[in-house]
């Protein structure tokens, strides 16, 4: 599966190996091993030990670790530590502001994995573009919950513009639309599904979880429709037809940004069989 294919991500604390292990058999597509926030001050040591004991095999499910701080005494020895073992896919930056940020943790590591990124201020907000264009980068997401305490924000109506600041500059870099920021009430699933089809709307694609029954929520409410599959195939069958410009049966024209649109939307729809 391609990250053009992922649609939940689901986070689980470092110090709890067994809830880890039971989220390896969720059905998330990706597992993300978090030694940040979700750790204790005092459980930081244990839960980079649990981590690295797990990483020392591979897993079919890919399994990404967020590190601490790159500020911070922590992020420098867990990035050394982890990036050798098979185990691990990539690693979640948290609060990344800008370049001089990804260049410290290539300095820190050799064979460094994939990067994915957080943009969880202002500053990072503002070199969106400039952190999702560097080479070693395959993702960038929002950490809303920073991101409203540095803004002021009070309602969702405050994040209107990062939001679409993040999936402009990931799609600008040539990068797989962003996942959306966690639900944090996850008994609403209702509500998780409207939220869901408002960043669909946007353009994010698929969500960062916190709770395996909100993953359920999440990947129906970014599958596509059967209206945006037969469209989709409509376009891909014009598109193996003519390699030029491309006029489809109802007369309006598509280029290749929307073919390779179409081919993703037929990518997530093998997903129901």
């Amino acid at each position: 599966m391609t990250d053009h294919a992922y649609l939940t991500w689901l986070y689980v604390p470092g110090d709890r190996p067994g809830v880890v292990a039971k989220a390896l058999g969720s059905g998330a597509d990706v597992v993300l091993v978090d030694l940040e926030d979700a750790v204790a001050p005092d459980r930081k040591g244990y839960a980079l030990d649990a981590t690295a004991e797990l990483l020392a095999d591979k897993h079919e499910v890919p399994v990404h670790v967020r590190v601490n701080a790159l500020d911070g005494p922590l992020a420098e020895r867990e990035i050394r530590r982890l990036t050798p073992l098979p185990g691990l896919d990539a690693l979640r930056l948290p609060k990344v502001t800008g370049p001089d940020d990804l260049t410290r943790v290539l300095d820190w590591a050799v064979d460094v994995p994939p990067l994915y990124a957080l943009l969880e201020s202002a500053l990072g907000i503002e070199n969106a573009y400039t952190i999702a264009g560097h080479p070693r980068v395959r993702g960038i997401a929002l950490g809303e919950a920073d991101l409203r305490a540095e803004l002021g924000v009070t309602d969702a109506a405050g994040l209107a513009w990062p939001r679409g600041r993040a999936v402009v500059a990931a799609r600008a870099a040539r990068l797989p639309p962003p996942p959306q920021s966690v639900y944090p009430d996850v008994r609403d699933t209702e509500g998780l599904a409207r939220s869901c089809a408002e960043g669909r709307a946007l353009g994010f694609l698929g969500r960062t979880a916190i709770h395996p029954r909100q993953l359920p929520v999440i990947e129906e409410a970014f599958l596509p429709t059967e209206p945006e599959v037969a469209a989709a195939r409509e376009i891909v069958r014009t598109a193996a037809a003519d390699a030029g410009a491309l006029a489809l049966p109802d007369g309006r024209f598509v280029d290749a940004a929307v073919v390779a649109d179409a081919r993703r939307v037929l990518t997530l729809t093998e997903r129901r069989s």
